[in-house]
């Protein structure tokens, strides 16, 4: 039984909250990077009455001088979001293939846009299955919903703001240890982390099926990365996406309010920084 103030839902619960009287909207975010859109993995079968959203598409803006996924324009994210169905007093359910990296992205643009009842499915499609739920083909007609963005519900910081807490505060690196060490770079033009950013990668937030450790376990972690209470805490990836899962972990742990660096490496580096 996932617990009702989690930011997280477990199978058993999403489903009978789908047979209640308040069913939640069901938004698929599935997306992998370098890989077909994750329209095409919809299509094939979706949890039923979910509608997709492309994360490249709606989730973000264009990529360019402010990374790889900056933020999306507030009118494209709201007409996206209202075209599934999303209405300012229903609670939303994100999903995606499994561990949640991209489904934790939309969670923090909802939040971030201010709607204040969002979770993400434990493990995405892959815990639906192991539950033995149904999948469904059949597409969706466009839903009604009448939320609007309004930008500035969760935090977030541009380079300098990043600059900033990983002097005065603490910056988290959601990116895998080799990458933070400048041993890889397989994305973006330039390896290392910027200066004073702690190592924190997103795998270890994680058991071995791909769903959330336990919230005591992680705020253990995140206390021996130097999160207590009382400290800022930003948090960067490649481009915001990865980092978005690190945020939500926090928020698990009982530390919310931590920053997104949108931008993040992708960003940094442009900038020559």
């Amino acid at each position: 039984m996932t617990s009702a103030s989690s930011p997280i839902i477990s199978a058993a619960d999403l489903a009978a909250a789908l047979d209640s009287d308040r069913p939640p909207v069901l938004l698929d975010i599935r997306w992998q990077l370098g890989g077909p859109p994750g329209a095409e993995e919809y299509a094939a079968g979706h949890l039923p009455g979910a509608h997709y959203l492309d994360l490249d598409r709606e989730l973000a803006a264009p990529p360019g001088a402010a990374g790889r996924h900056p933020l999306p324009d507030p009118e494209v994210l709201g007409a996206a979001l209202r075209r599934a169905g999303v209405t300012a007093d229903r609670p939303v359910v994100v999903y995606d293939a499994g561990p949640a990296t991209s489904a934790a992205r939309a969670w923090w643009l909802l939040r971030w846009a201010g709607h204040g009842d969002v979770r993400v499915l434990d493990g995405g499609l892959a815990a639906w299955r192991d539950a033995g739920r149904p999948l469904d083909t059949a597409v969706p007609a466009d839903g009604d919903g009448d939320f609007k963005v309004v930008p500035g519900g969760l935090p977030a910081v541009d380079a300098d703001g990043a600059a900033e807490l990983a002097r005065t505060g603490l910056l988290l690196d959601a990116r895998a240890g080799e990458r933070y060490r400048g041993e890889v770079e397989p994305i973006d033009p330039r390896a290392g982390h910027i200066p004073g950013a702690v190592s924190a990668p997103t795998t270890e937030n994680l058991t071995a099926d791909g769903r959330f450790r336990p919230a005591a376990e992680l705020a253990a972690r995140f206390a021996a990365l130097g999160v207590a209470p009382g400290t800022r805490v930003g948090v960067y990836c490649g481009s915001g996406v990865t980092a978005s899962h690190e945020l939500l972990a926090l928020e698990i742990a009982g530390h919310p309010g931590a920053a997104l660096y949108p931008g993040s490496w992708s960003e940094w580096c442009a900038l020559g920084r």
